[in-house]
């Protein structure tokens, strides 16, 4: 028997519909019509959504320093490491909001739920600042009911980053046609754009706001721009195509690689007879795996879908080091800028509106980068070859290429800023433009080519959790930065002085520190570049 969907969140049985496998299917169940769902402007809402939503959580990242500090009572040390903690599990969740979204709800659902989680977080801990009974008193450290409550919000609002950054960008591509890709490649490059756009807007607009009507509004004002953000994005749902999930991809490999490992011993020839392929992308890669399918259980398509993810998975290791860069502007750079000139005629810069710089040469680098791709191509039509030095793989070589530049462009400026300041001379805070110019490029072409490269290339039936491989190499990034200044220091430390050792750069070799991660991004980008032609 036959029963009609009427709710809009998609919640049915799927006997009821006549979707093939893989297809797109509209909001009622039925097969989506390109003349009306899906297209440019139902993609553009994600773009919309991720300005707000990237707004809230990057403000609430520099607002959380100071609500530590002044409110919650906790060190400063105390107080950096809970915000490096939060964002960097927020970026891993990112895994597990690409596994529900891939496994068991729709991209749309999994939207919906995880940006509902970070509101409820958000309205927690802006009720508990509110709240004088739920702060601890002056002088005093939170009490166990405090401390709960903060961590609930906070780490709710940490999952819901996660599941609404790896849902979020695999939506709005949904809903374009993919052989197009010219058009693929374009969102994502527009969605980066969003992206910096809200971080831009937290680095001015709420810093201000922060900075001259109290952190408090901080909260009240994140509140309302994230509920802005889901209505903006619920009220799209007559317009989008939908994907049904496909059950758990891990499930799949495990099967896979479990049947590999108990059919070692058969012959790939005896293997490869067993079935016949359907798709043949990566049949030359990982042949091994084929001994999987002398398993009764395991499919031709499973094990297609097993070493496509598995051949991303180089690629993705190949950009945590770039990511270690882009951490220094968080910490190294800002502490540069805060014992330089910032004065820009009679106006002083805010030490946390130094990452205006590298956000707006992202801001400008896109709409130059769309331009000169769309005259490009416009120009060498007829010549196909050409047109390859866009493609995905080798923006982000050129991005890490740019990443280990900027490495050096550090070194040479911060050792320039040491000599100028032993001579009592205090170098301007533009000087430090340099690597923000260089990084700023990378990242656009880094993050953009990888958030287009890990959804093109992944499996129908894990584009969500494949794009989160962008996120995490973030977070990565940012836990082995801490790594590798606790062994420069140790090793440098041994033999002589820490590199950065103490809280005064003029008596630190942040120089030497910046041209360690110049050879090391040096040797990565040769170690992508092996992984890359071999992909």
């Amino acid at each position: 028997m036959k029963r009609l969907c009427s709710f809009p969140f998609f919640w049915r049985c799927a006997e009821e519909m006549n979707i093939e496998n893989g297809e797109f299917e509209d909001w009622r169940g039925s097969k989506a019509d390109p003349a009306k769902h899906g297209g440019v402007t139902a993609s553009s809402i994600a773009c919309v959504v991720e300005v707000l939503e990237n707004m809230v959580f990057l403000s609430n990242a520099t607002n959380f320093v100071e609500y530590f500090l002044k409110s919650m009572h906790y060190s400063a040390a105390e107080s950096a490491n809970m915000v490096t903690n939060f964002m960097g599990t927020s970026f891993l969740l990112t895994i597990f909001g690409g596994f529900v979204s891939d496994s068991f709800l729709t991209r749309f659902k999994t939207f919906i739920i995880f940006c509902t989680l970070e509101l409820l977080g958000l309205i927690l801990l802006t009720i508990q600042a509110q709240d004088s009974r739920l702060l601890p008193a002056i002088n005093s450290k939170p009490s166990k009911t405090q401390e709960a409550i903060l961590y609930t919000g906070l780490y709710a609002i940490a999952a819901g980053v996660g599941g609404v950054k790896a849902a979020l960008p695999a939506h709005g591509a949904d809903q374009l046609d993919h052989s197009n890709q010219r058009l693929v490649s374009s969102f994502f490059n527009w969605f980066f754009f969003s992206l910096c756009l809200g971080g831009l807007i937290a680095s001015t607009v709420m810093i201000w706001i922060q900075e001259n009507l109290g952190w408090n509004w901080g909260f009240k004002i994140s509140v309302v721009t994230l509920s802005v953000a889901l209505c903006i994005f619920s009220m799209g749902f007559p317009v989008y195509r939908y994907k049904r999930p496909g059950g758990s991809p891990l499930i799949r490999i495990f099967k896979v690689l479990a049947s590999a490992i108990a059919n070692r011993k058969a012959s790939l020839p005896e293997a490869e007879n067993t079935q016949i392929y359907g798709e043949k992308r990566n049949h030359d890669k990982f042949r091994f795996l084929n001994k999987a399918l002398m398993g009764e259980s395991v499919a031709s398509t499973e094990v297609e879908e097993t070493k496509t993810f598995i051949g991303l998975l180089p690629i993705f290791a190949s950009t945590i080091m770039m990511n270690c860069c882009l951490a220094q502007l968080m910490t190294f750079s800002v502490q540069q800028g805060n014992i330089m000139n910032r004065s820009l005629n009679s106006f002083k810069i805010p030490t946390q509106s130094l990452s205006v710089f590298p956000l707006s040469i992202m801001l400008t680098s896109i709409p130059i980068y769309e331009y000169f791709v769309r005259m490009f191509r416009s120009k060498n039509n007829h010549h196909p070859g050409i047109l390859n030095v866009f493609q995905p793989l080798r923006r982000i070589g050129l991005g890490l290429a740019l990443a280990s530049g900027s490495m050096a462009a550090a070194a040479v400026v911060e050792a320039k800023r040491r000599e100028a300041a032993n001579d009592d001379v205090v170098l301007s805070v533009f000087w430090l433009g340099w690597q923000y110019l260089l990084l700023g490029v990378s990242d656009m072409l880094t993050l953009g080519g990888m958030l287009e490269f890990f959804y093109s290339e992944a499996p129908d039936t894990m584009r969500s959790m494949s794009t989160a491989l962008s996120w995490c190499s973030t977070a990565m990034g940012y836990f082995i930065s801490s790594v590798l200044v606790t062994i420069s220091n140790s090793v440098s430390g041994h033999l002589g002085k820490e590199w950065l050792g103490g809280s005064d750069l003029n008596h630190t070799r942040l120089d030497l520190f910046y041209m360690l991660l110049c050879i090391l991004n040096f040797i990565n980008l040769l170690n992508y570049i092996f992984w890359a032609r071999r992909y």
